[in-house]
């Protein structure tokens, strides 16, 4: 089970992401409504995963990744982000945060990004087995 920590200024999305997370199994340590309270948050409940909203009023998502980044190197941040912040999603990637998820955020989205930062938490999906032909090889 992974602590996590939700960051996102909209109360409807930090709801929606806490059922989604404890409907996989996890526990969600703490719920912050801007990069402040991230950073703050991050500091005292020290969470296996956060996820954080890019645009917020007070501090920005990627202003907060890079706060949290130079505290603990190991952070693994995945950005909620929606159409047409490719370019943000960029410099948070290049900020140190491991992944992103794009809204509408919906369970299978979640557990696949949880699954590609924490192995052991990758779902399984028939859909990912192939065959190769020895010619192919």
């Amino acid at each position: 089970m992974l602590k996590v920590l939700i960051v996102d200024d909209s109360l409807i999305i930090r709801k929606k992401i806490t059922k989604i997370i404890e409907k996989l199994g996890h526990e969600v340590v703490y719920a912050a409504k801007n990069g402040n309270e991230a950073i703050e948050g991050y500091k005292e409940h020290q969470p296996d995963l956060v996820t954080m909203d890019i645009t917020m009023p007070d501090m920005d998502g990627i202003t907060a990744v890079k706060h949290i980044m130079s505290e603990d190197k190991n952070a693994k941040i995945i950005m909620v982000t929606s159409h047409g912040q490719e370019d943000m999603v960029i410099k948070s990637i290049q900020s140190g945060a491991v992944g992103y998820i794009l809204k509408p955020i919906s369970e299978d989205k979640m557990a696949q990004s949880i699954g590609e930062v924490f192995i052991e938490y990758a779902v399984k999906n028939d859909d990912d087995e192939f065959d190769l032909n020895e010619d192919e090889l």
